[in-house]
């Protein structure tokens, strides 16, 4: 019996949209791994201190070696997914996911944790790179945009139930991850155990949904990939789609990390994605993620109220990547680009004022005024146009905006530029909030100036790729 004969509206010609939407929401559990793994991070910080006796450069590298892993892992997952398959590649990110997770909470020296926040980083690497790409592959051109947006509607939830399961556990054990929780172990370590729950779901969803068609048609399996096309868009579509794209392929060769490379380095399209990706970070959004409760305590705030701002600032990012999803196959990708960098710069160099105006009264730093408030305020404001714009816009754009033939190479140096930079600004924050003359101040003027820039790049560099085939894509 063929698979088209399982489903009456593929027979009819009509596909099951249903079919794609439960097949991305699978994928997109990978997003919220990302986010999860990416923000549990936050609320361990004092603990990890404690645990590990570090200083300022040891955290910075505590918290940052999963980024090295996250390099690694999105650049051999391109190559990888092109030789074995979207699909494979996110089981395997699944399992990585699984060890990163019990091993973290239960490392007792500082390169042990390290050994696995970096397997935990190859699958969040892996991840970014391969879920936009798997659901860029089954998605239709018309719904490509908002389906591909729910992996950062993914990301962000990962992201505020990480933040919200480490306000919990530090309350749950008297207000600090550094205390004692269930069986005898610090809440710190309980953060990351969490993560096993939806990991191990992860895995075994993936296991129900088909391979991505582009990868079978690539590897000559055209009739699967027509089983496939027919059960998500029918069987006109489906045969329409595989011609199209075996006319796509039909002059290349099997893809490769060298389908990048172009006269400068790299192809021109390549060089617009790793300057989208690298402008991601540089306008400290994952300081944010990362260091968060850091950050407002060290302005004043308490620890439970730093968390808890943590909370609220992960409730707003669900709100404005909801916004996003809503226009962004109404408007485009271009315009939200747009209008995230002048809102970013805008409310990035507010933060940087209010944070000049801190004082140290006894030893003690504090927001004078109406400051704090001020600085909370626009901090959530920023939050909001990250998370409108460049959150969801760029891994849309990285899924979609290379051709068949580049894609997975493109995707890889891309997501490898990303993780890189994110790397660099994480390693650095605690180093420039501990510089004197530097600290906070200087460090959020640096990202106001980087999210100005970003408005220009973005004039120049980006095209539109709203309501294109993957086929149509030029290189």
């Amino acid at each position: 019996m063929s698979d088209a004969s399982l489903n009456p509206q593929a027979e009819s010609g009509e596909g099951s949209f249903a079919q794609v939407l439960l097949i991305t929401a699978v994928a997109t559990i990978g997003g919220f791994l990302f986010g999860f793994d990416s923000g549990v991070i936050n609320g361990t910080v004092e603990g990890l201190k404690a645990a590990f006796q570090s200083q300022d450069i040891g955290t910075g590298f505590n918290v940052a070696s999963m980024l090295l892993g996250c390099a690694v892992g999105a650049a051999l997952a391109g190559s990888l997914s092109d030789a074995f398959g979207r699909r494979t590649m996110m089981i395997a990110a699944a399992i990585c996911f699984i060890i990163s997770a019990w091993g973290s909470g239960v490392s007792g020296s500082s390169a042990e944790f390290v050994v696995y926040r970096v397997i935990g980083g190859l699958a969040v690497g892996a991840a970014s790179v391969m879920s936009p790409a798997y659901i860029s592959e089954v998605a239709p051109a018309k719904y490509r945009g908002r389906l591909s947006s729910i992996q950062q509607v993914a990301i962000i939830s990962g992201l505020f139930i990480a933040f919200l399961s480490n306000y919990l556990i530090a309350q749950a054990t008297g207000g600090s991850a550094l205390n004692e929780w269930l069986m005898g172990y610090e809440g710190w370590r309980w953060m990351f155990w969490v993560e096993l729950l939806p990991a191990i779901f992860f895995l075994v969803a993936l296991l129900f949904i088909p391979e991505s068609p582009r990868f079978l048609v690539a590897q000559g399996s055209s009739e699967r990939a027509r089983s496939v096309l027919t059960r998500l868009a029918g069987s006109k579509a489906a045969n329409r789609k595989v011609d199209e794209i075996e006319e796509s392929l039909a002059n290349d060769h099997k893809p490769s990390i060298r389908d990048a490379l172009g006269k400068f380095g790299f192809r021109p399209i390549v060089w617009v994605g790793i300057g989208l990706a690298v402008f991601q970070q540089l306008v400290g959004i994952n300081v944010v993620f990362y260091y968060g409760a850091v950050l407002w305590q060290a302005v004043g705030f308490s620890e439970g109220d730093a968390l808890l701002i943590n909370v609220i600032s992960g409730a707003v990012s669900i709100v404005a990547v909801i916004i996003a999803l809503l226009l962004i196959d109404r408007i485009g990708r271009k315009p939200l680009l747009l209008v995230g960098s002048a809102g970013m710069a805008v409310t990035l160099a507010i933060v940087t004022f209010c944070f000049s105006q801190a004082v140290r009264i006894d030893g003690v730093v504090s927001l004078p005024g109406s400051y704090g408030l001020i600085a909370l305020l626009a901090a959530n404001a920023y939050v909001m146009f990250f998370n409108a714009s460049w959150g969801p816009v760029m891994w849309v754009a990285l899924g979609e905006m290379f051709p068949n033939q580049v894609r997975g190479a493109g995707l890889a140096v891309s997501g490898f530029a990303q993780w890189i930079a994110n790397f660099a600004i994480t390693m650095t924050f605690p180093i420039m909030l501990a510089t004197a003359g530097f600290g906070l101040t200087g460090a959020y003027g640096f990202y106001a100036v980087c999210a100005l820039i970003s408005v220009f790049f973005v004039v120049w560099a980006v095209k539109e790729t709203k309501g294109l085939e993957l086929e149509d894509m030029q290189g």
